[in-house]
């Protein structure tokens, strides 16, 4: 993937509405960027609003921004993975009802046609429209629901993808033209805590405990090497999710793998600063390694499986193996480790600076200028 240089651009919209159709109050990739991307646009002297779903949820968020939760939370499956959010028709209405109250200069919508919280807001169109897509990846729900999607495509002033792929899906399943970008991270909040490193290997895999994201052949990958070597290496897995039970058994107690379960932003960030490698297991459904990047920035040896998400965000600054593969997983740890040097790390936290929150705000001020000048209201 490109780089991304930072270009200067003078604000003009001071009121952005931040719709994420997935609850804050469960850990994910779109919720974690709504909150960073709040975050720099306050500290631009931007007035923000974030809507998502979860009445429920009365947790205070690392946000200047004011925040509003509608809705019952349901959790459905959704592109391998299980997504937090509402079916509720009344929140939809409520969310148009916020946003319009806050009268916002632009409403940036996040995964726009995930159901249902922002679409009341989208077809009521009555304020600028800048979509991002993150979703790589075909499936039932966008070949079924064609028409529908097509129909709010049309509310949509400006799009952005994530990725590559991000771009390829909404095109093929909506016809909506984005324009390519990607993930962004805070990168100085990823050396504030002090670099620690323990006696020994720590190896450190974050992520929802699900199928997709491969933990299991972490697993794997450690045992076999601590059965064969006097020089052991410790797993700690952080995240939660619906295959914890039987990953906690193919563990088998092992005292060398520890389960830290779905931790704050704030421990994660601890738990990337102590780790000699950070592994990204991931078989499939990846569109941005957003990890990757907030690993290299954590000055962490990074392996991960040979994805196209991942390759997109890695570049030459990790260890790649074949996804599915255990003895290939563990075969790259070895590698990463034995080759880490200074300048090495040094190197990859210096490209994953491309990516950061403040260079990717940059180029959103510019499309929420250019959804400004094109918007001609309901339509």
């Amino acid at each position: 993937m490109a780089r991304f240089a930072a270009t200067f651009h003078e604000p003009v919209v001071v009121r952005v509405a931040l719709v994420s159709p997935y609850a804050l109050s469960v850990h994910g990739g779109v919720q974690e960027q709504v909150l960073a991307m709040s975050r720099e646009l306050a500290g631009r002297g931007h007035d923000v609003l974030i809507i998502a779903p979860d009445s429920s949820d009365h947790s205070s968020y690392d946000t200047p921004a004011t925040v509003v939760r509608l809705g019952h939370l349901l959790s459905l499956p959704a592109n391998g993975s299980r997504a937090p959010l509402t079916l509720s028709p009344r929140a939809s209405s409520q969310a148009l009802r916020a946003v319009s109250n806050f009268s916002p200069s632009v409403v940036h919508f996040h995964e726009p046609f995930a159901p249902l919280i922002g679409w009341a807001t989208l077809w009521a169109h009555r304020f600028p429209a800048v979509a991002t897509f993150h979703r790589s990846g075909d499936g039932p729900a966008l070949k079924w629901t064609g028409p529908l999607l097509r129909a709010l495509a049309a509310k949509i002033d400006v799009a952005a993808g994530v990725s590559s792929e991000a771009t390829t899906t909404i095109e093929t399943a909506a016809g909506v033209k984005a324009e390519l970008l990607f993930n962004g991270f805070e990168s100085a909040r990823f050396v504030a805590e002090p670099r620690i490193r323990d006696d020994g290997v720590l190896l450190v895999a974050l992520g929802r405990l699900e199928s997709r994201k491969g933990m299991a052949h972490a697993i794997n990958a450690v045992r076999t090497h601590n059965d064969r070597s006097s020089q052991k290496w410790k797993l700690v897995l952080v995240g939660d999710g619906p295959e914890r039970a039987m990953l906690e058994a193919l563990a088998a107690h092992d005292e060398c793998i520890t389960f830290e379960g779905a931790v704050s932003d704030s421990e994660k960030r601890r738990w990337l600063r102590r780790a000699n490698a950070v592994i990204a297991p991931s078989t499939r459904g990846e569109s941005f390694g957003l990890v990757l990047l907030e690993a290299m920035a954590s000055e962490s040896n990074i392996v991960a499986s040979d994805i196209a998400g991942y390759r997109d965000a890695a570049g030459p600054h990790a260890a790649l193996f074949a996804p599915g593969d255990a003895s290939a997983l563990e075969l790259a740890i070895e590698q990463s480790l034995a080759s880490e040097t200074i300048g090495r790390i040094a190197a990859a936290r210096a490209y994953a600076e491309n990516w950061s929150m403040q260079s990717l705000m940059d180029k959103y001020e510019v499309l929420y200028d250019k959804a400004r000048a094109g918007f001609t209201g309901t339509r």
